[in-house]
């Protein structure tokens, strides 16, 4: 069964200019960023998820927990951090479609936190806010049919992407899944879902402004409760996703490596044969020298295979 929402003309405008940055966003390289904006942006994602939840670590702190240096402060805060850059590490491996791979991406972010990590609930929770119950999520009975109709939805509705990731993370805050980390899971997913359409959600820090924005996150998630629709919810993620594009777009000054240059190429042309003609052509401020230093280098360090000489050479990523 499809979720309940509406498609409203809000909805149109953001999508249609979300559509418009992220062809900015592939024209100006930035589908797959520098390998340092990469990390910053990661480490923002992670300390601003866990801040919401209420981990006290700094981004200093995250940073050299990920430089693998000795931090010293709350073993919790210490284990959720270190858990979730496992599992940011491992998003390649997950696969938005699969409830299977959902629960494994739970069981590594809540490894040693809860005894139930990976597993649903087998019981049934509601949501205090206060002094009082904001939320009776449905009954542990119903979570699996829930689970399988809202992967269905994802797989086989026609809807787009950027709308059914929005959904999805609406419906696990509704459904609650899990006994804890289920926000994170709920932000987590709905990366993974953009990023298998768009490489570049990988690396966008959308948590940094839901946590800039909390109060408003948690009262569109109420609005839709409310409702019984996720059509204010949507409206909320997709401004946040516009938004981050938008702050991508704003970062003056990027200066891509040679490295950085060769692994956005990789993404492109994956295991197919391509020339230094083709190089040349989706990075036209280089020159040709530049591109002949980068496939030398690239050849000379065993990233590409070089089959051919001078101008008929082609290159193979290994």
């Amino acid at each position: 069964m499809k979720p309940p929402y509406k498609i409203t003309g809000k909805i149109l405008k953001l999508v249609a200019l979300i559509s418009e940055k992220i062809g900015e966003v592939n024209s100006a390289h930035l589908n797959k960023p520098p390998t340092e904006l990469r990390k910053k942006n990661r480490i923002k994602t992670i300390h601003s998820s866990l801040e919401i939840e209420g981990n006290t670590l700094t981004i200093e702190q995250i940073t050299a927990i990920v430089e693998n240096k000795r931090v010293i402060g709350p073993k919790k805060d210490i284990l959720e951090v270190k858990n979730a850059i496992a599992v940011y590490d491992y998003l390649d491996k997950l696969n938005p479609h699969s409830f299977d791979s959902f629960c494994e991406a739970h069981g590594i972010l809540l490894n040693g936190l809860i005894e139930s990590a990976g597993k649903l609930r087998n019981k049934s929770v509601g949501i205090v806010k206060g002094s009082g119950v904001a939320h009776i999520a449905p009954s542990n009975e119903m979570l699996k049919p829930l689970l399988n109709d809202l992967f269905d939805y994802l797989k086989n509705d026609d809807d787009l992407v950027l709308i059914k990731s929005c959904v999805f993370h609406y419906e696990i805050e509704f459904i609650h899944p899990f006994i804890d980390g289920n926000g994170r899971m709920g932000r987590l997913w709905q990366t993974l879902i953009l990023k298998d359409a768009y490489p570049v959600f990988e690396f966008l820090p959308i948590e940094t402004l839901i946590r800039e924005r909390q109060e408003q996150y948690y009262e569109s998630l109420g609005k839709s409760d409310k409702t019984g629709e996720s059509t204010t919810f949507i409206e909320f993620m997709l401004e946040i996703i516009l938004e981050s594009l938008e702050e991508l777009l704003n970062v003056q000054n990027i200066n891509l490596t040679n490295i950085d240059r060769l692994n956005l190429f990789k993404s492109i042309v994956k295991e197919d044969f391509f020339t230094r003609k083709d190089y040349l052509k989706n990075f036209r401020e280089i020159s040709s020298a530049t591109a002949s230093r980068d496939l030398k280098f690239a050849t000379e360090n065993g990233f590409i295979e070089k089959f051919g000489d001078k101008n008929t050479a082609r290159y193979r990523f290994k």
